[in-house]
This record gives C-alpha cells, sequence and structure tokens, in this order.
C-alpha cells in the first residue's frame, strides 16, 4: 500500500490524494505540519531532500516528491493521462502553468492570509499576488469558455493539477464572482463519483 506524507490543507497534498480516490486506490496517510519543522527533520529528509511535501512512499520504500511528478506517476495508462503526443503536452503545459503561473500567487495568498494570518510584514506581498493570481485565473477562464475541462473533453491530471488550489481561491481572498466558467468546471470536478474533499478522512 502507498504511503502519503502530507497536510490535510495543502493544496499540493490534495492532489495526490484526489487522484488517489479517482483511481480508487488504497494508501496510508501519514500526518506532517507544515509549520512546525516536521520536513526538516533528519528523518524526512531521507524521504525527500528537499525537504517538502507530499512525499509518496511506495511498496518498496522507494519515494517520489513533487506532486505533479506523482501525478503522472499515479496516472500512467489511465484514462486520466492521455496517450496522443498532442493532449499528453497540453497535460504537461497546464501542469507547468500550475507551478509556475497559479500556485506562486494563487496559493501562495492563501498561505500569507489562512496560515499565516495576514501579517503586516508580507501585506504588500499579498497584495502583489493577488494582482499575478488574478491574471491566471484569466487564462483559466479563457480555455474553460471554449472546453468543459483544460484539455478537451475529458477530465485529466491537468485539473487534478489546478482544481485543489483555486477551489480554495477564496481562502487567498480572490472572489471567483466573475469566472463562470471556472465555476461551472469546479462543480464538474466535485461531481466525479470518486471525488474526495480536501479536508476529507
Amino acid at each position: 500500500m502507498y504511503k502519503v506524507y502530507g497536510d490535510y490543507r495543502s493544496g499540493n497534498c490534495y492532489k495526490v490524494k484526489l487522484m488517489l480516490h479517482l483511481l480508487d486506490r488504497p494508501y496510508e496517510w501519514i500526518p506532517v505540519n507544515l509549520l512546525h519543522g516536521a520536513t526538516r527533520s533528519e528523518e524526512f529528509l531521507k524521504k525527500n531532500p528537499n525537504g517538502k511535501i507530499p512525499v509518496l512512499e511506495l511498496e518498496d520504500g522507494t519515494c517520489l516528491w513533487e506532486s505533479n511528478a506523482i501525478l503522472n506517476f499515479l496516472a500512467d495508462g489511465s484514462e486520466f493521462l492521455p496517450s496522443e503526443p498532442r493532449l499528453r503536452t497540453q497535460v504537461l503545459q497546464w501542469q507547468f502553468f500550475e507551478q509556475y503561473s497559479h500556485e506562486p500567487y494563487v496559493g501562495l495568498a492563501r498561505y500569507i492570509k489562512l496560515f499565516l494570518g495576514l501579517p503586516e510584514d508580507r501585506l504588500a506581498e499579498y497584495k502583489a499576488r493577488q494582482l499575478d493570481g488574478y491574471h491566471a485565473l484569466n487564462v483559466m477562464e479563457q480555455q474553460l469558455k471554449n472546453t468543459p475541462y483544460l484539455v478537451g473533453d475529458h477530465y485529466s491530471i491537468a485539473d487534478v493539477a489546478l482544481y485543489p488550489f483555486t477551489h480554495v481561491a477564496q481562502e487567498g481572498g480572490f472572489e471567483l464572482s466573475d469566472y463562470p466558467a471556472i465555476r461551472a468546471w469546479l462543480q464538474r470536478v466535485a461531481s466525479h463519483p470518486r471525488h474526495v474533499g480536501m479536508l476529507d478522512r
């Protein structure tokens, strides 16, 4: 059985949990507290020398890290990762977008507000993250006006990568009322029969 080292409140950890549920794969969840230095312990650094969660431990004891890499591993050969090269590249395109243009703004704004309580010394950074976060949401809105999922007509790991931070964007101060296509997509993703919520145990 797989082991997942993570924090339920983390969007990156939620990606892995959601993927495992979509694939109906059993796993053991090992809680790791983000705010108490647990990822910097000697024991944890043996699993991920980069000192971050999530980490997926395989049956043979080897570990995979980086959430989007884990998604590609888990989804390989499934309906959630297309085999056609162009579509597969589009999936990767959205995963790179998530890591470089979405999570650093939408996700970090949420972290500053929800986890840190919006301290005065990070207020300017928070406002700057909001500006770029809305740009990322605009990019998603334009795509989702044309296709039900980020890569055409089928739910893929592109959606799994971008759903976690987008569905809690309001926790980072983002207002989604002007994004009807994103809101419809969020409902579409959540309607999957094997969907699991971020905080569900």
